[in-house]
């Protein structure tokens, strides 16, 4: 009886993931030690930084917020503040949207706020 390997299956396994290491430097692009580690690697540090950018980008909304509050003469944190307490429930990903585009909406909201 003839020996049987895995060869179909191992072969695409590993264009599998030399296909996912193109664009690596060095011997990570061309051979299979060093991309199966590499790709490791990177798969963990995407896993991280879909994380990270979910953080960045709601920093990234709060300070627009402050910066067109502070525009107004009221800081984030009274902006907020008070939003909360006049029960207009705005996320901050729509508010730093209409402080970035329509200030003149920003302002009437801050009106709001102060009244």
């Amino acid at each position: 009886m003839p020996r049987a390997t895995n060869n179909p299956a191992s072969r695409q396994r590993r264009k599998k993931l030399m296909k996912n290491a193109k664009g690596f430097f060095g011997r990570g692009k061309n051979t299979v030690r060093a991309a199966h580690r590499l790709t490791d690697r990177a798969g963990q540090f995407a896993y991280r930084d879909r994380r990270v950018r979910r953080r960045e980008i709601r920093r990234l909304w709060i300070t627009r917020i402050n910066a067109a509050a502070r525009m107004h003469d009221m800081s984030y944190s009274t902006f907020m503040h008070g939003l909360r307490e006049k029960g207009i429930e705005l996320d901050r990903k729509t508010l730093a949207d209409i402080a970035f585009h329509d200030m003149d909406a920003f302002g009437q909201l801050v009106e709001q706020v102060r009244a």
